[in-house]
């Protein structure tokens, strides 16, 4: 085994070892980031706490031209782990872990290259990726930085991602009148009858969408996870409460699309809120969306990282690119195994992203 990926292995032990799940998000500035610190030779480290779990550490060396980005949360253990989740085991071909492959695997290589290697560079490691609550990338990007391009770690096989959907999470409630069931009904008089036609009509208007594409994405992502409401069978329902969700396009409008689902039906909900957003990567509208992505492509083209295709899924890589930064996903694992029971990542990919990494800050490319 290569010594970059031995040492690789040593870190990731060791941050498997420290427990960052979020929630319950009882993460602060010592233990694991007391390690970070200690294995960090050359840099100017500064640690900052934002509240509620939610720590970054930004550290420099030199004068960098990128940024690397990685999340050391992890999401809960559940009960079908087969092995103490805190314990790195390691077989012929995997790093087997709590967070190995989403994703202390790349943050462990970044370590190990810090340590092999006297070149520029730049490291953030935040800690609030898996809250929905964006408080790190959000703190970081209050005072503007001069990097040409951030490159953000989620498990994307090893390639570089350039293009990945939104994300919105809703809630809303519709407000009826309570009465006998056996009595004639307007439309607006049960609210659960009300949800439920919006819920049709929201359907219809995804299918429309089918079609738009962006970067190998194709239509609308969208969910219906949770409506509440009603009493009994023979009772009109005063109130429904539906919490929903979609992915957009990079090039569809998510204000326009809000505004959409909101006007459905008749009548309107009557409260109406996003509880969380993400925007598409790369951001802005559909011209400036696909500048980015170009600029990025090149980037990647120039650092020798292969480029894969867009993905479904949402990282804060597009939170950076929403301030202006050249930006693109990249790191070792499969999505498929990130928040699994006895989450793993091949070795292969950890070994080659640790030698990716290590060229690039070694040429100062």
């Amino acid at each position: 085994m290569e010594k970059l990926l031995e040492d690789t292995l040593t870190h990731l032990r060791a941050l498997v070892g420290f427990d960052t799940r979020n929630p319950p998000r009882t993460i602060g500035t010592d233990g694991i980031f007391d390690y970070l610190r200690a294995n960090l030779p050359g840099f100017d480290v500064q640690v900052t706490d934002f509240g509620a779990g939610a720590v970054n550490l930004y550290a420099v060396r030199g004068k960098p031209k990128y940024l690397f980005n990685v999340h050391m949360d992890t999401v809960p253990d559940s009960p079908h782990w087969t092995a103490n989740p805190h314990e790195l085991r390691v077989t012929e071909d995997r790093a087997i872990g709590l967070g190995a492959c989403d994703i202390k695997g790349a943050a462990a290589a970044l370590i190990a290259v810090a340590n092999a290697t006297q070149g520029d560079m730049a490291l953030l490691l935040s800690t609030d990726e898996e809250a929905n609550d964006a408080r790190c990338i959000d703190g970081f990007l209050k005072t503007p930085r001069d990097y040409e391009a951030i490159i953000v770690a989620e498990p994307t096989r090893g390639e570089a991602v350039l293009a990945h959907r939104g994300i919105h999470s809703v809630q809303m409630r519709f407000l009826g009148r309570a009465g006998h069931a056996s009595g004639e009904q307007k439309p607006s008089d049960s609210a659960l009858h009300q949800a439920i036609r919006w819920g049709a009509a929201a359907l219809d208007h995804v299918q429309a969408l089918s079609h738009e594409r962006f970067g190998g994405l194709t239509g609308l992502r969208f969910n219906i996870g949770k409506v509440e409401g009603g009493i009994k069978a023979n009772m009109v329902a005063p109130t429904a409460d539906v919490r929903f969700g979609f992915r957009p396009l990079p090039s569809m409008d998510a204000d326009q699309l809000l505004e959409t689902f909101r006007t459905l039906v008749e009548p309107a909900p009557v409260e109406y809120g996003e509880t969380f957003r993400g925007d598409s990567l790369p951001a802005g509208d559909t011209a400036t969306a696909e500048t980015r992505r170009l600029a990025a492509r090149d980037l990647a083209d120039e650092l020798g990282i292969p480029v894969g295709n867009a993905v479904d899924f949402w990282t804060e890589a597009a939170l950076f690119s929403k301030a202006g930064y050249n930006t693109f996903v990249y790191g070792p694992g499969d999505i498929a195994q990130a928040h699994s029971a006895d989450e793993w990542v091949l070795l292969e990919q950890l070994a080659d992203y640790a030698r990716t990494i290590h060229r690039i800050v070694d040429s100062g490319i």
